[in-house]
């Protein structure tokens, strides 16, 4: 379970909640960017969420139910490469953009992660594996969650999220035009999780290059880098 939301007001503001369960993870700092990595067992630590100096934000959420669409056939581009590119700078999000739109985008055998990816001017991508690719120029606000936004609640699984989705979108809905970190990180407490615990929530001031964070739901202790400095 996952949340990810972007607010294009006075300023861009991108906020993203990494719940995970039984799995290792660390925040990684370097001039560059800052990432939440993953342990994986063949690969070691990947870095597939978070920030970078040019201003881009990568999460993957997992969306429920899965979808055997996003499974792999051979010869495709996959979910997970297509975030590092973005994280690392090997891609803008206009050519992932390019690619999600013109060819087969997949996740690995039976689990449909997605692409919650957005850039220095507040423009989001969200890629489903198999489904398709939804592309919004700076809007005012935007949330992913744990489900497609091609199905909406139209199926339904106990860690979909829509509730966390709902209130999301409420409190951006309503929120200020001098939205900022404070407000951000309201928003992401409002939709933190304990059962798939919240492990990282992170809040990125695109125009400031600057990046908070805190860990396992301590909101009272946020650390912060500024990238590229």
């Amino acid at each position: 379970m996952c949340t990810s939301i972007v607010s294009n007001r006075k300023k861009t503001v991108v906020g993203w909640n990494l719940d995970l369960l039984d799995m290792q993870h660390r925040v990684t700092v370097t001039g560059g960017g800052v990432h939440i990595e993953i342990l994986d067992k063949t690969e070691g630590w990947l870095p597939i969420f978070g920030a970078n100096a040019r201003g881009d934000f990568v999460g993957m959420p997992t969306c429920w139910p899965y979808d055997k669409r996003s499974d792999p056939v051979g010869g495709e581009q996959d979910i997970i490469h297509l975030d590092a590119d973005l994280l690392l700078g090997r891609k803008t999000l206009q050519e992932i953009r390019r690619i999600a739109g013109t060819e087969r985008v997949c996740s690995v055998p039976g689990v449909t992660f997605m692409g919650a990816l957005s850039d220095a001017d507040g423009n989001v991508l969200h890629v489903v594996p198999g489904q398709g690719a939804r592309y919004y120029a700076r809007p005012k606000y935007a949330v992913l969650t744990n489900f497609s936004p091609f199905k909406m609640n139209s199926e339904q699984h106990p860690w979909m999220g829509w509730d966390r989705y709902e209130t999301a979108c409420a409190m951006l809905e309503a929120a200020p035009d001098d939205f900022d970190i404070p407000d951000c990180f309201a928003v992401l407490k409002a939709v933190s999780q304990t059962v798939c615990p919240t492990v990282v929530s992170m809040a990125f001031d695109v125009a400031a290059r600057t990046v908070y964070w805190c860990e396992d739901r301590r909101w009272d202790d946020v650390k912060s880098a500024r990238l590229g400095g």
